[in-house]
């Protein structure tokens, strides 16, 4: 990882292929590729959450995030090798702790919905799961370490949790909710 960028445009790209870590060139629609994007991609949507408004807990959390997803795209770039540790994955177990316990049970289903800040955390849960498809692809064809697959599952589970605790942050201090769906089939079963 010694080296760094010096020119952005380099044109090598223009055969549909790209350079991965190691110096080796692989087909820009392979499934490492694909996988790298989804992580990218999930790595620039929390970078635009980050521009709102949240509570002071959660945007230390997204940033050391930001970082992790970073390392697992290094990781990805390099076939073999290790970047995202265990520990990674221990920190959103403690982080979904956290804030789960001081959310109301749920009893209906929500939407991905609510504050711009909780929409945008339910677009990186729905990216994260995307990202954790597409490394599942990759170790159908070659062998990945799990804490990939992992920290992307805990990952969405805690983005998630997080659109549940951005709906109820206002930064008049009240207290907002989530936004519930409402079934016509469950509201004819109900009056039943």
């Amino acid at each position: 990882m010694g080296n760094r960028l010096t020119q952005i445009a380099t044109r090598t790209g223009d055969n549909g292929t790209t350079g991965l870590g190691d110096n080796t060139r692989v087909s820009k629609d392979s499934l490492r590729v694909h996988a790298m994007g989804d992580v990218d991609e999930l790595n620039s949507h929390i970078g635009l959450l980050l521009c709102e408004d949240m509570p002071s807990d959660v945007r230390p959390l997204l940033v050391a995030i930001q970082h992790e997803l970073f390392n697992l795209g290094g990781e990805l770039s390099i076939p073999g090798f290790e970047l995202l540790k265990p520990q990674a994955v221990m920190a959103l177990d403690e982080a979904l702790a956290v804030h789960n316990a001081a959310l109301p049970r749920l009893q209906e289903f929500i939407l991905p919905a609510g504050t711009r800040a909780a929409s945008l955390a339910h677009v990186c849960r729905t990216v994260a799961r995307r990202a954790e498809r597409a490394v599942v692809a990759l170790e159908g064809q070659e062998a990945l370490k799990d804490t990939p697959r992992q920290y992307l599952n805990r990952l969405s589970d805690l983005m998630f949790v997080l659109a549940r605790v951005l709906n109820r942050h206002r930064a008049d201090g009240s207290v907002g909710d989530d936004v519930y769906w409402h079934s016509e089939k469950m509201a004819r079963n109900a009056d039943q």
